[in-house]
């Protein structure tokens, strides 16, 4: 634990400081919120950390109050002050395993028990697990969409449409299954930009699509593309089958989310029709002890978002632990009662 160790007379013994309440996989804006209310709680609480978030391509964050404009790397310096203040333990590594403690109580009146593997090879033992792991954004196959990922490739219009409004701004088809989705974007782009071009990408649209396009201004361009043409470190354009370029200064892509939630569906949470893991409100999973928030369960979450639902997390989850300590405090002064 930290030199800042708060002693608390409802937490595990922590002998070697490898024991906690709360072990919280994760540090992004919801890990991190969720340590901050955690820590204010006087709970024994350490947050695991590849150091590799999603958002780190994005020089700004936007859409946070009072933080508007921050680069997401100065926020999570920031909160990793702050959750420190508090006596939480930032561990830098990567969770590899999570599983319930040999001989742990199942019951729900007693203290549920987990172990935490890291990469290397350490263990934690703790009451209870919070995953904010986030997801992985799988985009197009084309040449340069990953290299400008989050400089002037983008995906959210509420996060970068105002950092690009009235500009010359393409958005491109994914894969077939995609096309909808990607449609959609396009229609709310529009709302930032008079010259917006959609790229189909090689996709069969509908006439009633078309229309509903021609109807909103927004140009349409068939052929495959072929890459994204750069200058001086710059988006300039985007180039269609056969060699043209179209003028555009940025590009909005609507990827494929995909979870990073095996260490839920290892641990056996029970995983929606959608592909999401299932959480309640407070962001507690099928298992008893186990909760997530964040982009892990949630793919539409903001960090803003995020970031509230890793604090609705922490209450839900400190007021579990009091739960599971009031019959045993109770048999502790009643001998022979039933824990």
């Amino acid at each position: 634990m930290s030199t800042n160790e708060i002693q608390n007379p409802t937490s595990a013994a922590a002998p070697d400081g490898r024991e906690y309440d709360v072990v919280v996989v994760g540090g992004g804006a919801a890990g991190l919120s969720a340590a901050l209310v955690l820590g204010r709680a006087r709970r024994r609480v350490a947050v695991v950390d590849a150091g590799q978030p999603r958002n780190a391509p994005a020089a700004h964050m936007h859409g946070f109050l009072g933080s508007d404009g921050l680069p997401p790397a100065e926020l999570l310096a920031r909160g990793r002050t702050e959750v420190a203040s508090y006596g939480v333990e930032l561990v830098a590594g990567a969770v590899t395993a999570v599983a319930p403690s040999e001989g742990a109580p199942t019951s729900t009146s007693a203290r549920r028990r987990f172990q935490v593997t890291l990469n290397d090879r350490s263990v934690l033992e703790t009451r209870a697990v919070l995953v904010t792991t986030g997801l992985r954004d799988e985009v197009p196959d084309v040449p340069g969409v990953r290299e400008r990922w989050g400089r002037d490739l983008l995906h959210c219009p509420y996060c970068h449409g105002y950092e690009v409004a009235d500009q010359p701004i393409g958005i491109l088809a994914g894969d077939p299954a995609t096309t909808a989705e990607s449609l959609a974007h396009a229609h709310i782009v529009r709302q930032w930009s008079d010259d917006v071009v959609f790229f189909a990408n090689g996709a069969t649209l509908t006439a009633a699509q078309r229309e509903e396009l021609v109807a909103r201004a927004i140009g349409i361009v068939d052929e495959p593309v072929v890459s994204l043409a750069v200058e001086d470190d710059h988006l300039t354009g985007v180039v269609i089958a056969g060699g043209r370029n179209v003028p555009r200064t940025a590009v909005f892509v609507r990827p494929r989310f995909v979870p990073n939630d095996s260490l839920l569906v290892d641990l056996g949470c029970t995983v929606r029709d959608t592909g999401w893991v299932q959480v309640d409100g407070t962001g507690a999973t099928s298992i008893p002890g186990v909760w997530a928030a964040g982009n892990a369960t949630n793919p539409r979450a903001q960090v803003i978002t995020a970031a509230g639902e890793g604090s609705a997390a922490a209450i839900a989850i400190n007021n579990n632990l009091v739960d599971e300590d009031l019959p045993i405090a109770v048999s502790d002064v009643r001998p022979g009662l039933p824990a």
